[in-house]
Order: C-alpha cells, then structure tokens, then sequence
C-alpha cells in the first residue's frame, strides 16, 4: 500500500522545495510536476510530489490522519 501525505512548498529551489505539514518539514523534488509554486499543497510519495491539490482538501485530509492515529492510540491503550 502506498501513502501520500498532503504538505505545503514553503521554499523552492529549481527542483528542489520543502514542504511542511504538522509541524514537520522535508526535502523533496518536483520533477514529476509542472508549476508547481510556493503556497501550493502537493501530495508527498517517496520523497516527490506527485499532485497539486487544494488547500481544503490538504487540511480535510490531514484531519482524517490525524482522526485515525488518534483511533490507533485509543486501541491499543485498550
């Protein structure tokens, strides 16, 4: 199973930009898209962007991982 996580380009460098979600910042590259800008929320997969998505859609989809670590916690606590 492969998991993008949703993260917003806070610097650019050519291909270069980091991103950051939650606090955590990362090195990524931008090969795999065009146009991509600082400000704009990408989804993260090995270390690339692979989609331009909106920025409701980031947040709703960090909330819901957010929502199932929180369900993992609570499960194993029981």
């Amino acid at each position: 199973m492969c998991l993008a996580i949703p993260m917003k380009i806070v610097a650019k460098d050519g291909f270069s930009a980091t991103v950051e979600a939650e606090g955590v910042s990362r090195e990524i590259n931008l090969r795999l898209l065009e146009n991509a800008q600082v400000g704009d929320y990408v989804l993260v997969h090995a270390g690339f962007a692979i989609e331009k998505i909106d920025e409701r859609e980031a947040k709703e989809t960090l909330d819901l991982m957010q929502h199932i670590a929180r369900l993992q916690d609570e499960d194993e606590v029981h």
